[in-house]
Formats: structure tokens, sequence, C-alpha cells
């Protein structure tokens, strides 16, 4: 100001000295600050919008690695010490940034969230003519985690093609939870022919093939994610007993059956833990159910022993509720290799559990449902071509929960 106080004055001072031409000088000398001052303003407005982008996208890279670091587990001044570290990289400065988890604010606050908040004050170049202080600035992002639903079909195998394949004319209907494939495949999950799938969601670490559409709760297929855990890595395998039991029984007993089961007509298996040293046959026309009072079965292959289940047999068994092999009703011993079980069997059938066989392929032809529709279906590689709805709210029944992957998006 007090360069163009000089300016004015050696103008009027030259005015009066030339007459008329200095009019021209005094209102220039006189609309000269207004001009600069408006062209100023002009480019200070464009930095302070640019500036308010950057820090914008600061804050939301901020929230998002906060996030990301709370899906790895980790406390809460570690959320805080990386999301600071993202906004330092981005270019923060001065700056300061506070990380609330959760938000303290918003519609997310009771929700698994990471907020950031940021705040900075600009210089004032041009527009300092007219005013003083600094420019302040705040930028607010929020990163919610959310989870892609549970699983109830887990195809485990790392690199199969069409690992999970949905074929012929089946029908299924997942509700509440989702297909995966651990494959890293173009087609891990394939929908052909004129198969219908319904589902949350579908999630592969490779890619899907679909030759209909299919509908889902996610908005689409979450592909290139990370592998899913064996969720029953952990699962003990049973001993087998000293003791071969009789297979010529119309009611069967737990324990070991050395050379398998091969069952027809009306067969009751009584509760307990089943170990199988050679293949289980369900012949056609047999009905299988679980001997009263029934607490669950738990029937374990052992080696590279597989099931099948004729298609005109009926087969009702449900896994037990509680205990170390709770939620389970078949169970593949991981050291066997090359086997491949198929269920099949009429649409009263219905088989209530997980359907664990980590090596095997698994071919689901039947219409089993399961009690209120509670199966899982976790092997190799899975080929479904029955019809079939299928549940995951079976917490009551015993199964374990199959995580789906999370995803965060930035919300607000």
């Amino acid at each position: 100001m007090e360069l163009f106080g000089r300016i004015l004055r050696r103008l009027a001072v030259n005015s009066l000295m030339k007459g008329k031409g200095g009019n021209v000088a005094i209102i220039f000398a006189m609309t000269l600050p207004v001009v600069v001052g408006g062209a100023g303003l002009g480019v200070e407005t464009s930095y302070w919008y640019y500036s308010s982008l950057k820090l914008q996208s600061t804050a939301d890279a901020a929230a998002y690695a906060g996030a990301i670091e709370k899906i790895n587990g980790s406390d809460t001044p570690t959320i805080v010490t990386t999301a600071t570290q993202s906004a330092t990289t981005n270019g923060l400065g001065s700056g300061t940034i506070v990380v609330n988890v959760p938000p303290t604010s918003g519609p997310n606050t009771a929700n698994n969230a990471v907020e950031v908040i940021l705040n900075q004050n600009l210089d004032r170049v041009f527009t300092s003519i007219f005013l003083q202080g600094k420019v302040p600035q705040q930028a607010r992002a929020v990163a919610l985690i959310t989870n892609a639903s549970k699983a109830c079909v887990l195809a485990l195998d790392p690199t199969a093609s069409q690992a999970a394949l949905f074929s012929g004319n089946t029908s299924v209907k997942l509700t509440g939870c989702s297909v995966m494939a651990n494959s890293n495949s173009s087609s891990a999950i394939k929908v052909q022919g004129s198969a219908s799938l319904q589902a949350d969601c579908l999630i592969t670490a490779g890619g899907v093939s679909l030759s209909n559409p299919v509908p889902m709760v996610c908005s689409a297929p979450i592909t290139q994610a990370l592998p899913a855990a064996d969720p029953y890595a952990g699962l003990p395998t049973p001993a087998a007993g000293s003791k071969c039991e009789n297979t010529n029984k119309s009611t069967l007993t737990a324990g070991t059956y050395c050379s398998g089961l091969s069952l027809s007509g009306n067969v009751a298996l009584s509760s307990g833990v089943y170990v199988l040293q050679g293949n289980l046959k369900i012949n056609a026309n047999a009905v299988v159910t679980c001997a009263s009072p029934c607490t669950g079965v738990t029937i374990f292959m052992a080696g590279s022993t597989s099931i099948s289940i004729n298609g005109n047999a009926t087969v009702n068994l449900s896994a037990p509720t509680s205990g170390t092999y709770s939620g389970v009703l078949f169970y593949g011993d991981r050291t066997g290799s090359g086997a491949a079980s198929t269920f099949n069997g009429t649409a009263a059938s219905s088989l209530t559990g997980a359907i664990y066989l980590p090596t095997q392929q698994v071919s689901y032809l039947g219409n089993f449902s399961g009690q209120s529709g509670c199966t899982q279906v976790v092997a190799d590689t899975i080929l479904w071509s029955g019809n079939s709805t299928i549940n995951q709210n079976c917490s009551s029944l015993g199964m374990k929960d199959i995580p789906a992957a999370q995803a965060v998006a930035i919300v607000e």
C-alpha cells in the first residue's frame, strides 16, 4: 500500500504540472490498486480452490490408509500414526490433522469407520492489499469399512479354472452370503448355460465369467481379492478307533468303519463322529436319517475316500451344534488327493452343516438346502448343478461364519 501511495502522490504532482493530461494519470493512479487487487483476487481464488481440492484428496487418502490399518487389526494409536504419515507424505505441511476412530460426527458415528479432519492456513499475496491475516481451509473425510457378507460357498484351489462353476439348469439362491474362490484364474467363478445364481457377492482372487446376469447386493463382483483363509484349517483329525464297527445294521453307531459304508434301505445314524476308511455310498431309494434323539453327526472321510449320494436317495442329516466338530457334517482328510465327491438326492433331502472337503472336487447336484437353508460347501473345487436356497444366518446351528473380503469406501 505504501508503494501505491508513493505512485499516487508522484502522479498527482506531475498532473498539476502538466494540466489536463494529468487528470488521466490521477484516475489511473487511483484505480490501479483496484485493478491489481482484482486481478490478484482472481489468481488467488483459483489457488485457494486448487489448495482446497488438494487438501480434500489428502484427507481422503489419510482416512483410507487409516481404515486399511484398522482392517489389519491395529490399535487406535497405530491407525492415527498411519493416517498422519499419509497426510504428511501427501503434502499437509504445517497443517494439522485430527483422526477419530470411530467418527465423532455425521451419519457413521456408530459404524466401523475412520474420520480424518485436516486444517491449514494459507498466506495472502495479492489480496493482502485489502485484507490481512491468513486464509483458513478445512477438509474432512470418512472411510467406512464394510464386509461383503459371509460366504457359504468357498473354492480353495489357488489356480483352477472354473473353481466355482454353476452350470446346467441349476437355480441357486444364496441369501445373506457370497460365493468365494481363491483361484487366480480369469474364470475362477463361472456361471454358464442357463444356470441361475443369486448371491450377496462374487469374490475371487482372479476373475469371473458370467453368461447370465447375477443379482447381487454388492455393486459388482470383487475380483483380484486376497484369498480367503481356510475356515476349518484348525479342525483336528478324528482318531480312528481300534475296533471296526458292524455295517450290517439299520441303526449305526458312531465309530470307525474300516471299509467305508454302502447304505441301502432305511438307515439311521446315531449321533457322534464317524471315521470312514473307505468310501461312503448312499444307494438309490435309500432313506438315511439321524437316529432320535439326534444331537448331530460328523462323518470324517479318511485318506482319499469319497462320497457318492444317488439321485433317488433321501438323506436328512445335521451336524452337531456344539463341541469340537460343531457345524461340520462332512469332513475330508487334508492328506487325501485326487478324490471327487457327488451330492445328489431328492427334493426331500436336507444336509445341515458344513461340507468340508478341502482336497476334493465336489459336485453338488441335488436339491439339498439344509434346515433353514443352512449349508456351507468348502472344497478344492465346486461344481453346482442342483437347485437350492441357501441362507447364512446359521450360528444357532453351530456353524462357523466364513468372513468374506472387507471393503473400504470414502463415504463422507
